[in-house]
């Protein structure tokens, strides 16, 4: 007997609610900010939002969106390359590279696409990508992608193994281009690529270096600039991927940051360019802003910086045990994807928004509640959660 499609999904998700792992949507009814309102609860502290400098709501980025609007108008209408390459673009691009640096840097339209045109485009049958294991899904797609388009080999080491990465390197070695590409800061996990090592063996082994910087940009480094001014490689990557829809401005788009010729023949030849339209003018004059403010304001990621430390020690000593790290991410694993989601329900219940991960995000029995710090959370917001999670965990059983 034939199952249709539909009958199908209906089977699957009723299987999800029976196992305790189907995500309920939560509406949003208020700006992205340290509290929100949602769906008639009032305010609630949001944990789990990439917001990470608390600009998605800074008025004088909002206002460089309106003003934009009224500028450009509502959509750009083409593809860059006929018509759809506004002043605008040119402003942004131009500070994208001055912040990551590089020479020059290229918008798309979210930082999935931005990986997806860079190995298809850029490479072919003789070339190889090298993968960390834990890298984003973005990267993965990506890999697979330029594997059925353009027949390049495709390998993964160990997640921040340099012995496995230069086993790897040393197996490519007679390919005509090796390609190391790395997340700066790996979202689930919340810890930091090992970027000076892996440039150093990339060095050795003549390969290019790539690094996904979404949840680095604006993050890391002691003025934003990511992981590379973290790692203290400033100017040595070659090639960086990275979004605005985090801290800078967490509206949408991404862009590749490289040589003023990688970003021209993306330009040239990359179909997401060729066949996409480009990046709304009102979202490019809102990252804009958050990328100038973020330079006029270092000392929101120093409150960035302060914030996670201080959830990170509290969360320690109340009997939690968060993954280590020193990101705004801090993963507490719980094992079992029901328990993940029932925690995260309880913690909304209590006023606090935090969302649980299991699989296929995460590995199995690796289920976590992610929390996610914000310039934005005042010590107020901070010690509010910290006192869910701590009446929630005891009625777990978890401390």
């Amino acid at each position: 007997m034939n199952i249709t499609v539909e009958q199908r999904v209906r089977d699957q998700l009723d299987e999800f609610r029976r196992d305790g792992v189907y995500k309920r949507l939560n509406h949003i009814e208020s700006p992205q900010a340290a509290r929100v309102a949602m769906e008639g609860r009032g305010e609630v502290i949001i944990l789990s939002s990439n917001n990470y400098l608390g600009l998605s709501n800074e008025p004088q980025v909002v206002q460089a969106a309106k003003d934009a609007l009224d500028q450009y108008g509502a959509g750009t209408a083409s593809v860059r390359f006929i018509c759809g390459t506004f002043t605008i673009h040119r402003e942004l691009e131009s500070e994208l590279a001055s912040l990551v640096g590089t020479d020059a840097s290229l918008s798309f339209v979210s930082c999935w696409n931005a990986n997806e045109a860079l190995f298809a485009t850029l490479l072919g049958p003789d070339d190889t990508v090298i993968s960390d294991q834990l890298n984003h899904a973005s990267i993965i797609d990506a890999m697979r992608l330029a594997k059925a388009i353009v027949k390049c080999e495709t390998a993964v080491y160990r997640h921040s193994d340099m012995d496995d990465l230069r086993a790897k390197l040393v197996a490519a070695k007679d390919r005509r281009t090796r390609v190391v590409v790395t997340d700066g800061v790996f979202s689930m996990e919340g810890d930091v690529a090992k970027l000076a090592e892996i440039v150093e063996l990339s060095r050795q082994y003549d390969a290019l270096v790539v690094v996904d910087d979404s949840h680095a940009t604006g993050v890391l480094g002691a003025t934003g600039r990511g992981t590379a001014e973290h790692r203290h490689v400033l100017g040595e990557i070659d090639i960086i991927t990275s979004t605005l829809g985090k801290a800078l401005g967490g509206a949408a788009g991404g862009f590749v940051a490289s040589s003023a010729a990688v970003c021209d023949y993306l330009t040239q030849r990359s179909r997401p360019q060729l066949f996409s339209n480009a990046l709304p003018c009102t979202v490019a004059g809102s990252a804009l802003a958050a990328v100038r403010h973020l330079r006029g304001h270092p000392e929101s990621v120093t409150r960035l910086h302060e914030n996670t430390a201080y959830f990170r020690q509290q969360l320690l000593s109340r009997g939690f045990k968060p993954l280590e790290g020193e990101t705004p991410i801090i993963p507490v694993i719980l094992g079992e994807t029901a328990k993940a989601i029932q925690m995260s329900e309880m913690l909304l219940d209590e006023g606090v928004f935090a969302t649980g991960f299991g699989y296929p995000v995460v590995p199995k029995g690796e289920a976590r509640v992610r929390c996610q710090i914000s310039a934005a959370h005042t010590r107020a917001d901070l010690d509010q959660a910290l006192e869910a999670f701590t009446k929630v965990g005891q009625k777990l059983g978890l401390i």
